[in-house]
């Protein structure tokens, strides 16, 4: 039986290195631990990584929290090679009966510079030998940057209101849901949560809460018969006139504006500009960062999709009616301090099936983790979960 809970590649790494030779006391395992990070797909540096592997493996427990730092910067594949060393040199400590380094790995855990796996790692190996440490730390890990922890803390907070009677304690249940719903980043909790806090009578801003853009500029139909519209730059892809008019499919079209009040931002095309088939549209909204950012343009559509993000193309999704997903697209692209432009062309085919005649498209701004990152002149509607700048 395994320790820990991992990822299959990790289990047989582990398996392979649990009954590897003794390493010599008090090794420097810097040069170690450099070859496993160096491996690569494909078998590049697997050998040097395997004899390296043998060593970390078998250094003292004390060890620990240099080994997982190894996942620092490191790939998904590297860290299942360190995740394997680390837990074959905790199995050696627990077969022996003998403590984890709990206090070094409670330090590591709360250092947010390391790595989100590293960190959960660190966590589940504390939880192995302090049974108060689900209790104590879940907590603290609310707002935490690993999506992973943050899940644990949300999962309490949501168990944690679900226990309480909301008759007798309605404001405290409320309390306990608006922290989940502020601090979730999973889509299965955010739901739950805006749910519960609805039955409550609470006010709830999922597309703030989410960075749904819910304001744009939209313009069409264009035409895509045949589908020659997907790569016919039509005029907003030469520069966007809000105040100009064009030759469309069916005549003179121009810039209208459309908010959606959907909860995930879902523009429905067919009812805001009627239904069309073999059509283009686009959507436009600017937007306005408090500073320069890294940022994820996080797209949904059932139709085919091009993305630019002040003029650089950043995404294209030449697929029709494959279902629409939140996230179901992300585009990395940088927000400019001040006004950006975000353009968005929308394809639609001429498919006559009744499943084919959506027409939709929703996209978030967020980080990389999925906190939403609003643009500054966003009038933000008040609740409890959403307290900030703009509020009104």
């Amino acid at each position: 039986m395994r320790l820990l809970s991992c990822s299959a590649a990790a289990v047989a790494l582990a398996w392979l290195f649990s009954s590897a030779p003794a390493a010599e006391p008090a090794h420097d395992l810097s040069p170690e631990l450099a070859k496993i990070r160096a491996v690569q797909p494909k078998g590049d540096g697997h050998r040097d990584a395997v004899a390296a592997m043998k060593k970390v493996s078998q250094a003292d427990a004390a060890a620990l929290p240099i080994v997982i730092a190894a996942m620092d910067d490191s790939s998904p594949l590297v860290e299942n090679w360190i995740r394997a060393a680390a837990e074959a040199i905790a199995q050696k400590q627990v077969d022996k009966n003998q403590p984890l380094p709990l206090a070094q790995l409670e330090l590591f855990l709360k250092d947010t510079r390391h790595s989100p796996r590293g960190r959960r790692l660190a966590f589940e190996l504390i939880s192995l030998q302090d049974k108060t440490a689900q209790e104590r730390l879940i907590p603290t890990l609310l707002n935490d940057p690993s999506v992973e922890l943050r899940r644990e803390a949300v999962k309490k907070a949501l168990d944690d209101a679900a226990s309480i009677s909301t008759k007798e304690n309605k404001e405290t249940a409320a309390k306990l849901y608006q922290n989940a719903f502020a601090a979730a980043r999973d889509l299965d909790q955010i739901k739950v949560a805006s749910a519960k806090l609805k039955e409550l009578g609470e006010a709830v801003d999922v597309p703030t809460q989410m960075g749904f853009i819910t304001g744009w500029k939209l313009l069409g139909p264009f035409d895509n018969v045949g589908e020659v519209g997907w790569d016919t730059a039509y005029a907003p892809e030469k520069g966007v006139d809000l105040t100009k008019s064009y030759a469309g499919q069916k005549g003179e079209i121009s810039w209208v504006d459309h908010t959606t009040t959907d909860d995930f931002g879902i523009v429905d095309l067919a009812k805001a500009l009627d239904k069309h088939k073999g059509a283009v549209t686009y959507a436009y909204a600017e937007f306005v960062a408090d500073k320069a950012q890294p940022a994820d343009f996080r797209l949904g559509s059932i139709n085919a999709t091009k993305l630019w993000v002040n003029g650089k193309e950043l995404a294209a999704n030449h697929v029709y009616h494959a279902g629409i997903e939140i996230d179901q697209y992300i585009a990395k692209g940088e927000l400019k301090a001040g006004k950006n432009t975000i353009l968005l062309k929308v394809c639609q085919n001429e498919q006559k099936e009744v499943w084919a005649q959506d027409w939709k498209f929703q996209l978030r701004v967020c980080d990389k983790i999925g906190s939403a990152i609003l643009s500054t002149d966003r009038p933000v509607t008040r609740t409890s979960a959403l307290p900030g700048k703009n509020v009104r």
